[in-house]
């Protein structure tokens, strides 16, 4: 571990460059654009939580070099298995981080055991409170619905409880197979089940009726709480996610991290042992280079854009394409509207609520 994290932090520091500022962020208005994103520091793609204190300083020392952590917002993903109680979480903070992002997936016991977790939903519970009680005021709660054996009641239940913990964030993500998965296997071979689209799209629903109350959606899958209503995106929305929904170049490090600096976008190696030695000779770490065309970046800017609430602004458009919306999408554009899949006013598009049940077929009209 602790040379992965020497690689690691090798690699982030020759990102850094002293002459470089970072903007600060703009007020929000309802022409969201990049420009109004905070810096974003993010340590997940896995369990970043195992770290021991450490590594974990010694790593956000190196983002800091890239990133000055006292600008951003700095978010590290935790597995309720691994977050090591209060005083982790304790010196979580001290090291500069302000928002942590608990996968939590499920209260149904046997199902996190299907899915492979080693948390409990009585540990999800109590990381959750132990982060708050250390003084975290920005925390992410993620689950899935449509997960095998899960029924539209069960869901309504963990709706309900989970409301009442009072997280700040919450992203419930449709359970997805990924091919050669043990899941996957499972399903495919009649081992276990899974809800069908439709009782999916009620459990969708369902998540978007209980979450009204105290929350705001500003994203398909994505609520938070609001200090006011009158943002493109609520107060507690997390940037981090803003910022590629908002089509934004990022940096990556660490093996199989994936970077976007337009026109290309990168992967790193996978495996530890080859990015630790891919970085200790002194060559970047890289296994694949995409490299994007205008087309490219337009569709990517809708079709990511569009997954928000707010939509893609026609000020935003233009801001990371160069060119107005219609010059490139006029014809998809109008046949949407025509077809009750995207609203359109003054200031931009954005789903209907009819398109956001049908948020697929509208993406491809732009790929």
């Amino acid at each position: 571990m602790a040379a992965y994290v020497a690689a690691l932090c090798t690699e982030l520091y020759s990102m850094a460059h002293p002459q470089r500022a970072i903007p600060p962020a703009h007020s929000m208005t309802a022409d969201l654009t990049r420009a109004m994103v905070r810096p974003t520091i993010f340590l997940g793609g896995g369990t970043p939580s195992m770290l021991p204190e450490a590594l974990m300083e010694q790593t956000l020392a190196a983002a800091d070099a890239v990133v000055p952590l006292r600008d951003a917002e700095v978010t590290v993903e935790c597995n309720p298995g691994t977050v090591l109680g209060r005083d982790y979480l304790r010196a979580l903070r001290a090291m500069g981080v302000n928002r942590v992002s608990l996968g939590v997936q499920s209260l149904h016991d046997p199902t996190l055991r299907v899915l492979g977790r080693i948390h409990t939903a009585a540990e999800a519970y109590a990381s959750f409170n132990d982060a708050r009680a250390v003084g975290f005021e920005r925390i992410n709660l993620d689950f899935i619905f449509g997960l095998p054996g899960q029924t539209v009641v069960q869901w309504e239940e963990t709706l309900r409880e989970i409301v009442t913990w009072g997280a700040d964030h919450f992203a419930l993500y449709s359970l997805i197979l990924e091919e050669r998965t043990p899941l996957y296997a499972q399903v495919t071979s009649g081992r276990i089940s899974v809800p069908d689209d439709d009782t999916a799209g009620a459990m969708y629903e369902l998540a978007i009726a209980h979450l009204a109350a105290g929350y705001v959606q500003y994203e398909i899958s994505n609520w938070a709480r609001a200090d006011a209503f009158d943002a493109p995106v609520p107060s507690h929305a997390c940037h981090h996610n803003l910022a590629y929904w908002l089509n934004a170049d990022y940096l990556a490090a660490g093996a199989g991290a994936h970077g976007h600096l337009y026109p290309r976008r990168y992967i790193n190696v996978a495996g530890i042992d080859d990015y630790i030695a891919h970085v200790r000779a002194r060559s970047l770490p890289v296994a694949e280079v995409i490299d994007l065309t205008p087309r490219d970046l337009a569709a990517e800017t809708m079709f990511m854009g569009l997954r928000l609430n707010a939509g893609v602004s026609f000020a935003h458009f233009r801001d990371r394409c160069g060119v107005g919306i219609d010059a490139i999408f006029g014809v998809e554009l109008a046949d949407l509207v025509q077809q009750g899949l995207i609203e359109r006013d003054d200031r931009g598009v954005r789903l209907s609520p009819r398109g956001r049940m049908l948020g697929n077929r509208v993406f491809e009209r732009f790929v």
